[in-house]
């Protein structure tokens, strides 16, 4: 095999293996739930920060809460049994879905990006998301939507 050869052959592995680990780390990564929505809020099972890799409990840091009475998501952050933070997932910019990456959300139209508290890192969004009051009692989280 000559060095081309090599060079092509190599690289074409790599870059699909690496495109394959990305594409199965963001599947695992990301959990849509619909939550229970009543007259003041979202209601989400705890269990569902839950995951179990080869024989280990672990929890995801988010999941996204979709129901189609809500014109956009909700991004709910668990940093502790008790400590969660629930953002309306439209940019304070001009009022785009945004998408969850990690501990940070982001705008696909024009790149501000958010902290998982709702803060402004990056613009041009001048303003921290909307955020929600979040209670929790006998493992069911509570998003309490009537907050403006």
């Amino acid at each position: 095999m000559d060095r081309r050869e090599f060079i092509r052959n190599g690289c074409a592995a790599c870059l699909s293996a690496t495109v394959a680990a990305g594409i199965l780390s963001s599947c695992t990564s990301t959990r849509y739930i619909s939550g229970a929505l009543g007259k003041d809020g979202l209601t989400i099972d705890a269990a569902e920060f839950m995951t179990r890799q080869k024989g280990k409990t672990g929890y995801r840091s988010f999941v996204i809460v979709r129901n189609n009475a809500l014109q956009y998501p909700v991004c709910v952050y668990r940093f502790s049994e008790n400590e969660y933070s629930a953002l309306w997932m439209q940019c304070t910019h001009q009022g785009t879905e945004l998408q969850a990456l990690g501990d940070r959300l982001q705008c696909p139209a024009h790149g501000s990006e958010f902290d998982n508290k709702g803060m402004v890192k990056t613009g041009p969004a001048g303003k921290s998301l909307r955020s929600f009051p979040v209670t929790v009692s006998n493992n069911q989280i509570f998003i309490d939507l009537r907050v403006v």
